[in-house]
Formats: structure tokens, sequence, C-alpha cells
């Protein structure tokens, strides 16, 4: 059987990932991400009202029409998990494709809300869900299994695809965590197991995100540990302080929640993105936040949470609110523009807990919120974080475990992925023989 692999974005930056894999005449496309650096660095882009072709001309969504050089049908859309790197496209490219959208519960809940603020398209795709102890067909020699990793989101997956050549896995946005915070831990064995079954794995496609990183990326207890230091060494603190972490990162919000109850204040959680990630968390049962829990993601309602928040006295909440990457409209940055009723005193308290993602428009937007905090005399806690990415003794792992055929470094610029190259030529595989550097928009014929 012919396998080919398409490598459509998120082989030269960080962000907008897809994917596609061809075995025989069936194909099945991993991820449709956004490119929000793309986004950002517009004023006032609403990406729901514009075109795919405009979106793919700016670069901030994969330019899918490689895919024209694929002969086959599409099988189905596989999002690894609900980050928007990784469903971020699916409104734009999705309708293109008489396919279903296949992925586990909380990312198609998320892939829902995609959908239904999207202007532009109408997305009729079927919506499935799937548990990482069920099998799909594709086609009639091969199928798709989603195998459990941990992240920093719930119900993130490895997709794989199993076919008479071996077995094709897409290995995107994981740790190795063996003591999460709110999920079963990382399944390994299920990854061993797929090495030992038929031919093996023909090809793993890898995040090297962290590859230039030393050592093992620590788990999520390692930074709910952290963050209930910093928490509860501030009990005594009678000012304000605000948390800000990742919206999608259920766990540490859970985390958050727990240890201001822990030193007496009410949390509350600010933001679009907090409330809608959250939200949908608890409406599917995934976590159990406190009753009177507020979540606002209206301007309205958030001002009139500030409003209240300086009427009672700082001392008394934790406002827990979006904007850790410095996004021009977020929460914390409306904040530090002064844009919001909440005011910083000197010596108030921010509690960065989240690190900037590595890319320089994310990282100019960071360093302009720390400066406008600190104008208005708040005092930062930086960093008090765990990646979701594994570092390389975590890539060493993978690689020994899965024994994988060929390797394709994906989701970094070019720079990066050539950090990951001496790593995969330490355990013997070869540039150009069966390490597959690509750019986007390319083919890589691995059996023919």
């Amino acid at each position: 059987m012919e396998i080919e692999i398409a490598t459509i974005g998120g082989y030269e930056e960080v962000g907008r990932n897809c994917t596609a894999v061809r075995a025989g005449d069936d194909i099945v496309i991993f991820d449709m991400g956004l490119n929000l650096s793309k986004v950002l660095i517009h004023d006032n882009v609403e990406t729901e009202r514009m075109h795919s072709l405009d979106l793919i001309d700016m670069g901030a969504i994969p330019d899918d029409r490689v895919m024209s050089d694929l002969e086959g049908d599409v099988k189905a859309i596989v999002p690894t998990h609900g980050h928007l790197d990784h469903i971020g496209a699916i409104s734009k490219l999705a309708h293109r494709y008489d396919a279903p959208i296949v992925a586990r519960p909380f990312t198609i809940e998320l892939v829902k809300g995609q959908l239904e603020g999207e202007q532009k398209f109408g997305v009729d795709n079927e919506l499935v869900k799937m548990d990482p102890d069920e099998r799909m067909a594709i086609g009639d020699e091969c199928e798709l299994e989603l195998v459990h990793v941990t992240h920093s989101i719930i119900d993130a997956s490895n997709p794989v695809l199993h076919t008479p050549e071996g077995s094709v896995v897409y290995g995107l946005d994981k740790r190795i965590d063996h003591n999460p915070v709110i999920e079963e831990p990382f399944d390994m064995q299920r990854f061993r197991e797929i090495a030992n079954e038929g031919e093996g794995v023909l090809a793993y496609i890898e995040d090297t995100t962290n590859a230039g990183r030393k050592g093992r990326t620590p788990s999520e207890s390692h930074a709910r540990n952290h963050l209930k230091d910093v928490m509860y060494s501030l009990e005594d603190y009678s000012g304000g302080i605000v948390a800000t972490t990742f919206s999608s990162h259920v766990s540490r919000v859970t985390s958050l929640v727990e240890f201001a109850k822990d030193i007496g204040r009410q949390p509350i959680l600010l933001g679009r993105s907090m409330e809608r990630y959250s939200g949908t968390a608890e409406r599917m049962g995934r976590v159990n936040f406190p009753d009177n829990l507020g979540m606002f993601g209206h301007r309205k309602s958030v001002d009139r949470a500030f409003k209240r928040i300086m009427n009672e006295g700082k001392g008394n909440f934790l406002p827990i609110v979006t904007g850790h990457q410095g996004e021009p409209r977020a929460m914390l940055t409306r904040m530090g523009r002064g844009e919001t009723p909440f005011d910083f005193d000197d010596g108030d308290k921010v509690i960065f807990s989240a690190r900037v993602i590595p890319e320089p428009t994310n990282e100019g937007q960071r360093y302009q919120s720390e400066q406008l905090l600190r104008m208005q005399g708040a005092r930062i806690y930086d960093d008090v974080h765990v990646s979701g990415h594994l570092s390389q003794e975590g890539h060493y792992q993978m690689l020994q475990e899965l024994q994988p055929q060929h390797v394709i470094p994906a989701h970094q610029n070019l720079e990066n992925v050539g950090k990951y190259v001496p790593l995969a030529e330490s355990q013997g595989y070869k540039m150009g023989r069966d390490l597959h550097v690509a750019r986007n928009g390319q083919t890589i014929q691995l059996t023919e």
C-alpha cells in the first residue's frame, strides 16, 4: 500500500498545525489549526468574518491546496486536542471535505463552539466523539485510534493510523505525565503495544517544541505544588492578587480555584475564553467547581465583577484572568492599560502561571504587558508553570519505545526543528533516509 504524508502546516512555525496521511485511496487529516500570532499583529481582525483564502494569504491558517496533489478521499478530520493552533481553522477548511470530524469529547465540544461562531462558512461535517479504547475503520484496510496523552488541556490524544505497512503515529503536543492533576496518566503502555503490533511503527510525526531543553518535563503535580507554595506564601497579604494562566488549562485553573479558597479569597474567572473552557469542562462533569464560583466573559459582566471586587475589598478575591501572553484585547492587558474598574496599588501581586510561547509576537506583547503592570505598581511572580511538551529525555524515550522506521519533526520553525535533528541522529536516524525535515506544503513518500 502506498503511504504518503503531506506536511500542510506547522512545519515552519508555531501554530496552524495540519498534516494529511494518505494510505492507498484513503486520507486522514490531523489538525486544522490557527497561527494566532499572524492574527494578533493586525488590529481588530475578526477571523470569523474572513474568507479562508484571505487567512491563508495572511499565514493564519494552513494552505491546504497541497491536498490536490494527493490521490484519494478524505475519510476523517482528526484534531488532537482543543487548542486553537490545532482546531482554530476547522471552521474555515473542514467544509471542503466530505468527512467527519473525529476527536475526544472535550475537544468536540470546543470544536462545536468554533463552528457556532463562524460567520462566513456553513460547516455541517458530522462531529464524532471517540474515546481511546475505540477504533474507527478508515476504508477497508486501515483503522484510526486515539491514544491518551497528557498535555496542558484535558482530553489530548496522539492519533494513530493503523495501516498494512505499519502505524503512523501523529505525536504532537504531549508530555509524559505519570501524576497529572485531574486526568488519567500518560498511556505509555499503549504506545509499547503499538510498536509490537503488525509491522510496527512506520512513521512518527513529533512535536519538537522543547527539543533543545535538557532533561525531563515535570508533571503537572509539580506545577501544582509550586503554585500552592506561592499562593500560601501570600495568605497574610491583604492587597490585590491577580492570577493568569492558559484559559484552556483546566487542571491549572482548578488548582488556582482551590488554593484561593484555602487562603480565604473568592476566586472569579474573567475573560471570554476562561468562561468557555472552564464552563465547558464543568458542564461535562470533568471538574467540580464551587457552586458560587463566578465565570464572566462579556465585558459588561466582567466590569461589574471588577466593581464588586473594588467595593468589597481586593483582599477578599482572586481574579483569574486571561492575558498571560500579553494579548492586546485580553483581560490582563486591559487591566494593565487601566481600561477596567480594577485599580492596582503598589505591591499588588500578579501571578503568571504560564510561560510565554517562544514566538516574537508573543514575547513582545508579554514584555509590554509586564511593563504596564509594573508601571502601576504591581509585582510579578513569573513562570509558576511546567511545559505541556516533551523535553529531550521524553523525546529519547518515545523513540526508544516506538522504534519508528521514519521520523518527521514538526510544530516549530526550522531553527528549532534543527535542535531535534542531532537528537534523532544519535538514535541512528539519518537525514534524507529516515529522518525527514520538511517545509509546509511538501509530500513525503514512505512506501510505494
